[in-house]
């Protein structure tokens, strides 16, 4: 398998005009999500850190970071997979489908827009499946680790799924919706080569 390499999308500023409309709030988006990840990742750091210090020095430990690296490490994924697809850095093995492309157009649009929409199916899944179990969490207030010592709201995260799942199926319609568009060229996108 082979990582694409990431390669700016046609009109969005680097290689034409800037974007603009739909795309261009999708591509915000993601790249705030992907922002508040990254600030998340910095903050995990500063707790294990901390925790690690006051277990050495103090010898009394941070209570919940365990619970807490538990639950925002699926919270960076869900923040960081949307900017990660759009910007070309999900491996795939695309061989077949760079080779069937530059012979065969038609069909090579049809398998990128195939496996767009896949990709769009399998996170309305996620969506699907993730949906009620936010809600229940929501509703019922439930929570990881033990009253007293440390315990921590499960519902954001739940909502961080759903959020980031709905952008990545966005991405991906959008993704399928270039190869679908008649003239278009799918070279030079986001996670194709160039």
């Amino acid at each position: 398998m082979l990582e694409s390499p990431p390669v700016p999308p046609e009109g969005d500023g680097a290689n034409g005009p800037p974007a603009r409309g739909p795309d261009a709030v999708l591509r915000w988006t993601l790249s705030a999500l992907n922002a508040v990840g990254t600030l998340i990742i910095f903050g995990l750091m500063a707790m294990i850190n901390w925790d690690v210090w006051q277990r050495e020095i103090v010898g009394r430990p941070i209570h919940g970071v365990s619970e807490m690296i538990e639950l925002l490490i699926v919270a960076i994924v869900f923040l960081q997979l949307g900017d990660a697809t759009r910007s070309g850095r999900l491996t795939r093995s695309d061989g077949l489908f760079n080779f069937v492309l530059d012979r065969r157009p038609r069909i090579g649009r049809a398998m990128g827009a195939t496996f767009d929409l896949l990709g769009a199916l399998f996170m309305g899944l996620i969506v699907y499946g993730t949906w009620p179990i936010f809600i229940e969490a929501y509703e019922k207030d439930l929570y990881t680790g033990n009253i007293g010592v440390f315990a921590a709201p499960t519902w954001p995260v739940k909502a961080i799924i759903v959020v980031g799942s709905v952008m990545v199926l966005a991405q991906f319609v959008a993704f399928a919706w270039r190869y679908i568009l008649p003239g278009h060229t799918p070279v030079n996108e986001p996670n194709r080569p160039s």
